[in-house]
């Protein structure tokens, strides 16, 4: 039967072969015929292929977090607070500048430090300005944390 039909179709089969192979050695050509006449082009592609997953790579390589991250538990004892008088007096502070260092901790501002004391906003500021003298330190939190470390405020 399929004897049969290869003798019948065997011009129409042959035909489709050489059309087959014709067209395969036609794109063959075309393909050798892109590649020579662009070969600079594509190698320009393919180093820019290479340099951007080159580049991904290391993006990913640095971006890496690195960083651990560690939980410490501290106890932390603020009912016990004891004023360090040898501390405060070493260091010469007034009791309003002390008043007035206890109130930054709490977060309030200049103004609002001077509405609670009943006193002038310049003179606030007098008082921060003679803190940050007196504890050397240039911010009001780095005050707050050296007052804390000294035992001046809780």
């Amino acid at each position: 039967m399929i004897l049969n039909f290869l003798t019948k179709n065997k011009d129409i089969i042959l035909y489709s072969i050489s059309l087959a192979i014709l067209l395969f050695l036609l794109k063959w050509f075309e393909l050798r015929l892109v590649i020579i006449n662009n070969a600079f082009e594509i190698y320009i592609g393919l180093i820019a292929l290479l340099f951007t997953a080159l580049g991904i790579w290391i993006a990913l390589k640095l971006n890496k977090q690195k960083v651990e991250t560690q939980i410490i538990a501290k106890e932390v004892f603020k009912n016990n607070f004891v004023l360090d008088e040898i501390e405060l007096n070493k260091l010469g502070l007034s009791k309003r500048e002390l008043e007035v260092l206890q109130l930054m901790s709490v977060g309030l501002t200049n103004q609002e430090i001077a509405e609670q004391l009943f006193i002038s906003l310049n003179t606030i500021k007098t008082h921060t300005s003679n803190l940050f003298e007196k504890l050397d330190v240039k911010r009001r939190t780095q005050a707050i944390e050296k007052a804390k470390r000294l035992s001046l405020i809780a």
